[in-house]
Formats: C-alpha cells, structure tokens, sequence
C-alpha cells in the first residue's frame, strides 16, 4: 500500500471574507474586473497579471488587455501598469496571463482575444515585469490535430522532468466543449513558435462530471514530489464555474481526486455566488501555496480576485476525496 497526498482547504467562503485579498481593478470600467489571475515573484516584490476589459469609450485601448499589479504580500495590491494590445494579431485584445520568471527575466505567455477557433498562444518578455517585448515568432502555438478546432487559450507553462510543458484549453472540432492540452519544449527553450512540440493528440483533460458542464479550462500546474497537481476551472463562466484538482506523475496522464469541486461557488448573497473560477496556484518563496481564482456575484457584470491558502498534507490511506 502506498502513501499519497491529499489537498486540505483550510479556508471556508468566511474565512475567505475575512481575507485582505479582495482585489478588483477599477481602471478600465470605472467598476471591479479584474479576471485570469496569476501571480509571481521577482525583484523583491509579487506581481500579479490579470485580464482587464475594454474601455467603455472607444479609444486606441479598446480591446482586451493585461492589468499589472504589484504587491509586498500576497494579499493587498496596487495597479501599476497595463499591457495593450499590439500588432494584428492582437487586434482585437490580449488576455489570461502566464508568467515565469527564468534567468532575471519574465516570460509572459498569454492569448489573443475574440478571434473564435483562431486564438492562439503568444509570448513576450521583460527585465523589470512592466515593459515587455513580443516574440516576433507570435502566435507561437495553436494545436493541431483532429481532436480539436484548433483554438489555444489559457496557457500555463511549468517546468518539469528537465523541460517545459504548456498546458492550454482548445475546444472540440464542434467549438462546443472545452478541453485541455498540452504541447513541450526544452530547457533552454527560446519559446518561439518552432520550439513547441505538441506531446499527444488528445486531451488530457475533458469534462466528465455534471459540475463540470462542458467545459474543463485554466489549467494551473504545482508540484508537490513526485506529483504534478493541476487545479482546473469546470464549467463555462458564471454556470457556475468551479474548481477542481487532478493530479499526474508524467505530466500527460491525469487522474481527477474528485468528483465533486476543490472550491465551490458561493451561496446567494456572496461575492462569489455566480462562480469560483479560473485558479492559479501560487508556490511563495517560503513554500506557502495560495490559490488564486476570480469570482463575482453579478453574472459577469464586474469580476473580483480573491485567493485562500493551501494545505498540503499526507494521509494514509487516500479516500479519493478531498476535505475544505
């Protein structure tokens, strides 16, 4: 008999209101919404990208883009900057942000917006976090096969067994259901558009629970030994989305711990009663781990970032379940 790990949310939706970490960025709506968070560490200070709307105005800004935050803890957090759209592959916007941080330099890995079955995956860098430089290889990955539309959304690159994987979300040849993918490359990795290798031709995660609707997104990949941990968003938006966990030791096969949410949506009446989505799990420099996600209780009309602390703990034996 073996040893496995189990996730323990130690947070419940009122520990969650007595959080600091209420974030909503104001800047572009005039209202909360700040969407797709992810978070890392660099230069002495957290940094936080997330998707940001168009202005309601029509302007040189109107389309999607990525908000920048910038913190000294995980929970209280400034807007200081913003990514726009640029080139015309960006046309329409950019959103739902990754970032790495390797060799003094932050890889953002991020998607084009509203261009259906053509989105794609695109790449830029930065030396301080703020000011970045688009890969002139953009868009550097869309799926191909016939498992899929084509479509590359919600990037999450981590590395593992000596080289990167990017997970993403594509959806089926209908454009009905949305699935999750996953392509590599090396070590050293320019992360250009040749360097990414498609690993299978089939998801490696789809949607196969009622919680779950028709919709598996927003992969968000940790380590934890031998394991691979990834927290995925189940269900399309407001529906409501919610968070589950599956967890891998190749980085390809995936075993979902539950059949039933990590975290939930809220009840009526509180900020997240429309859903609990799209996560991103944060790894601090002391080992913490902070789930990040977005909520709101308006059915999109304005969009909040929260985030919980997870606790990692052994348990013998596994119930294939997972305790908030």
């Amino acid at each position: 008999m073996r040893l496995y790990i189990s996730i323990l949310l130690i947070a419940c939706t009122s520990f969650v209101f007595g959080q600091k970490m209420m974030f909503g960025d104001t800047t572009r709506v005039g209202k909360p919404f700040s969407k797709d968070p992810y978070v890392i560490y660099f230069h002495g200070s957290y940094l936080m990208y997330y998707s940001i709307p168009p202005k309601q105005l029509q302007s040189e800004l109107n389309g999607w883009g990525i908000g920048i935050a910038q913190s000294k803890n995980p929970t209280n957090w400034e807007h200081i900057g913003e990514i726009t759209p640029n080139g015309t592959y960006e046309s329409k916007g950019l959103c739902a942000p990754c970032a790495i941080v390797r060799n003094d330099t932050v890889h953002l890995f991020y998607q084009t917006y509203g261009n259906g079955k053509k989105d794609a995956i695109c790449h830029a860098w930065s030396t301080d976090g703020i000011r970045f430089i688009r890969d002139i290889t953009n868009p550097i990955f869309s799926p191909t096969g016939d498992w899929n539309c084509g479509r590359a959304i919600d990037a999450e690159v981590y590395e593992f067994k000596g080289q990167y994987f990017m997970y993403f979300a594509t959806r089926t040849p209908d454009y009905k259901t949305q699935i999750i993918g996953v392509a590599k490359t090396r070590l050293t990795s320019d992360f250009s558009k040749q360097s990414w290798t498609q690993v299978v031709d089939t998801p490696v995660l789809r949607p196969e629970f009622p919680w779950e609707g028709e919709c598996t997104e927003a992969p968000a990949i940790v380590q934890v030994n031998e394991y691979l941990y990834m927290f995925y968003a189940g269900a399309y938006n407001n529906q409501p989305q919610q968070i589950g966990v599956a967890r891998s030791k190749d980085g390809i096969k995936w075993e979902k711990l539950s059949n039933k949410p990590f975290l939930p949506n809220g009840d009526r009446g509180t900020w997240n009663y429309c859903e609990s989505g799209h996560p991103h799990i944060f790894k601090d420099t002391n080992g913490k781990t902070y789930l990040f996600y977005q909520g709101n209780n308006d059915f999109g009309k304005s969009w909040l970032i929260s985030n919980v602390p997870v606790l990692w703990k052994e348990t013998y034996p596994y119930l294939n379940k997972i305790t908030h």
